[in-house]
């Protein structure tokens, strides 16, 4: 295990939820992270960061964790079953941006480590994460330039590394209930553990130290957007779809409820409001049709 460096993911980890918490602060203007500190019984804890009602940012959590168990849950070892009778430690970044105006994109990132230990045997390793943006007005220039930033960081790795984790990302932020996707995608990726683990960390680094590149300047030209009622409402409904990926198909959360984690961090990503109505669409051929019309159809961003 000499070449696994578990402390120096864990230092880069803690660095960028801090890093990314200053930055949202700046672009919120007045709202602050608030800081709650927790230990978990099973082992482990971490740092939930919360900015509520700020001037920008409605909700918002920076998530710092590092949680180790005796065994893995059974919904893992079902898909790895080499991962049965292994102890393991899990240590990660998570992030959702809920921001009051309709006109700025919500926004998820997360990366993180896994590790599975078992006495006689070589440790499991594997990093995983990405970042995808959920808009409720597409902007064909976001979308652009969030793609443009995601393939940026992917390039020193490999011309097919974006491509594929866009992809990925396509693939995994799906509803298929409601047969579309959740937003406009971004980058993906679980499992990651070659060529070596200093390649597979620095992806994960690469991809982590790209995300405020990518939203910074998205935030900024959409705040001042004026809004009214009806563009609220669409929101609150369109956050839904949201609020039910997460709930039923998001692996982090199920992995996180499975092996007693901390309810109030796993379930921080949901926002504090939103609407269902019964039989909800939008009007066909409005400004709020275009969503489902023209932005959530899998598409690629940079040609």
């Amino acid at each position: 295990m000499a070449n696994i460096d578990i402390a120096a993911v864990k230092t880069y980890l803690m660095g960028l939820q801090d890093r990314i918490c200053d930055a949202l602060e700046v672009h919120d203007g007045t709202g602050k992270f608030v800081a709650d500190n927790w230990q978990r019984a099973a082992g482990g804890g971490g740092t939930s960061r919360v900015l509520a009602n700020g001037a920008v940012i409605e909700k918002g959590g920076v998530n710092f964790s590092h949680v180790m168990g005796a065994a893995m849950p059974a919904s893992a070892t079902a898909s790895r079953p080499e991962l049965a009778g292994r102890s393991f430690q899990a240590m990660g970044v998570s992030l959702v941006i809920h921001p009051h105006n309709p006109y700025v994109p919500t926004s998820h990132a997360n990366v993180r480590f896994f590790v599975a230990e078992k006495e006689g045997e070589d440790p499991v390793w594997w990093f995983g994460g990405g970042y995808d943006l959920t808009p409720y007005y597409g902007n064909e220039d976001d979308c652009r330039h969030w793609h443009q930033t995601a393939r940026d960081a992917c390039s020193p790795f490999g011309e097919d590394l974006y491509p594929r984790l866009k992809q990925w990302c396509d693939d995994y932020f799906f509803l298929p209930h409601r047969g579309e996707a959740r937003g406009v995608g971004g980058l993906f990726f679980d499992d990651l553990n070659s060529p070596d683990f200093a390649t597979a960390f620095a992806i994960m680094r690469s991809v982590g130290d790209s995300y405020m590149a990518a939203y910074g300047p998205i935030i900024e030209r959409r705040k001042a957007a004026p809004f009214g009622e009806r563009e609220r409402d669409f929101q609150l409904h369109r956050r839904g779809r949201y609020v039910e990926f997460n709930l039923v198909y998001d692996r982090g959360t199920l992995f996180g409820l499975q092996t007693g984690g901390r309810t109030e961090s796993i379930l921080m990503s949901l926002p504090a409001e939103v609407r269902w109505g019964y039989n909800w669409q939008p009007e066909p051929g409005s400004a709020e049709a275009r969503l489902t019309e023209e932005f959530l159809p899998i598409r690629d961003w940079l040609i």
